[in-house]
């Protein structure tokens, strides 16, 4: 996603680069903690490089890039505060309403010892008083350090739509006053949730892109696992973080195996899996094992969703895969977390479990389900049981209709495809 700067390795221009692109989620975060404003943090750091790219060349690299920009910035950003006061003792000198003029708000008890910039800015980017997309965009870029060009290339949008999107977040996030911290006791729940759903919806979207020409976008799958792997180290302690890694290291595993050399989609059962990246497994296991070792109960969303990942990481081959385990798993995962998508999936286990007769019922069931109406991989799920079925013609109707439902182009073609195999 990040593309890398052009210049030589020793070029004081492009280590300023590197070092930002690297740097920025920090940066910024040590900012906002003063100024309180993410959108006045993000114009300081910008100032920042631009004095290393006039500093540098110059004097040369300093030994710790990275804490030369954070205190470049500092120091903007403690100027800055300082003339707000200076402003605000002339307004009291000559007898002017200060209503407007507040302290900052103090820093809130912390009781599991998080004291982290960069864990509050994740909490500011993803606050629920902005919508889905301006969290998305916001995320990536404060912390994943994405230029809006580059966020609009990755969701096919056009780049002033993402530029609107992050410009008026930041307004609201300043508008609302939404304070820069850590939520704690019942609101922290309902605000990490917010948290992991823009992460797993930006590796989503590179996983298995909704439109273009790609089926795969590996940059975005990157971003979302280094974000995610970044919050596990800041919330050590929360099961659901720790269930949203493993599974993002599950599913970055099977990258590699995903497409054939022309680009066209593998599907599982096709894949393979000599070709999974076995250290993205072990790292999958290890962090499944810390989000059961940390759940004070039963497993939560993305904890199971990785339970089901693990299952298919361990089959060597796609007929040794336990199927009644993930079946078991989706069940549980239905009732902790009920959705027409999750049920969709169990009834793809069932069928593999106990056969395609068994589970047709389950997906007849959901074909009136508003959320599905236009949801592509439902007739795609239905063509494929009843072709298992020999139910031909209609499996080739099913195929064509969710080949008409995605704005894929490869996997239209693979639905296509299927339709004139399976349905020949």
């Amino acid at each position: 996603m990040t593309p890398q700067p052009t210049a030589g390795p020793h070029d004081p221009a492009g280590i300023v680069e590197t070092v930002f692109r690297m740097e920025f989620p920090r940066v910024v975060a040590a900012v906002t903690r003063i100024v309180r404003d993410v959108g006045i943090a993000e114009e300081l750091a910008q100032d920042a490089l631009v004095a290393a790219l006039e500093r540098w060349p110059a004097d040369g690299v300093p030994e710790n890039p990275g804490a030369w920009l954070t205190t470049a910035a500092r120091n903007r950003a403690v100027d800055l505060v300082r003339r707000r006061e200076t402003y605000a003792r002339k307004l009291a000198e000559i007898g002017r309403d200060q209503s407007m003029v507040t302290a900052p708000p103090e820093e809130p008890a912390d009781p599991d010892d998080i004291d982290d910039d960069l864990l509050r800015l994740v909490f500011t980017a993803c606050h629920p008083v902005l919508s889905a997309e301006a969290r998305t965009a916001l995320t990536l870029r404060l912390l994943g350090g994405l230029t809006t060009e580059e966020i609009a290339r990755a969701f096919l949008v056009p780049e002033p739509t993402v530029a609107q999107r992050i410009v008026r977040a930041k307004r609201t996030l300043a508008r609302k006053n939404v304070a820069f911290e850590v939520p704690y006791g019942p609101d922290r729940e309902a605000r990490l949730g917010s948290v992991l759903d823009v992460i797993y919806l930006i590796f989503n979207e590179g996983y298995a892109a909704t439109a273009g020409d790609d089926w795969l976008r590996p940059a975005l799958c990157e971003d979302a696992l280094r974000l995610a792997r970044v919050l596990s180290a800041l919330m050590p302690k929360e099961p659901e973080v720790h269930g949203l890694t493993a599974l993002l290291e599950f599913q970055s595993s099977r990258a590699a195996a995903r497409t054939g050399p022309d680009g066209a989609p593998v599907l599982l059962k096709d894949q393979n899996r000599a070709r999974w990246n076995r250290m993205l497994i072990a790292r999958g296991v290890a962090a499944l094992t810390r989000a059961d070792a940390t759940a004070a109960g039963a497993p939560g969303p993305y904890a199971l969703q990785a339970a089901i990942a693990a299952c298919h990481a361990h089959a060597y081959r796609y007929e040794e895969t336990d199927w009644p385990r993930i079946a078991t798993l989706y069940a549980l995962l239905a009732a902790r977390a009920p959705s027409p998508v999750v049920e969709l999936n169990r009834a793809v286990a069932v069928s593999m479990a106990e056969g395609p007769a068994a589970a047709l019922p389950l997906v007849d069931a959901l074909t009136g389900v508003p959320a599905l109406r236009d949801y592509h991989l439902l007739p795609s799920v239905r063509g494929d049981l009843l072709a298992r079925l020999g139910r031909r013609e209609e499996a080739r109707a099913e195929f064509e209709r969710a080949a008409s439902l995605t704005r894929n182009a490869p996997e239209r073609e693979l639905l296509l495809r299927r339709a004139a195999e399976d349905g020949a």
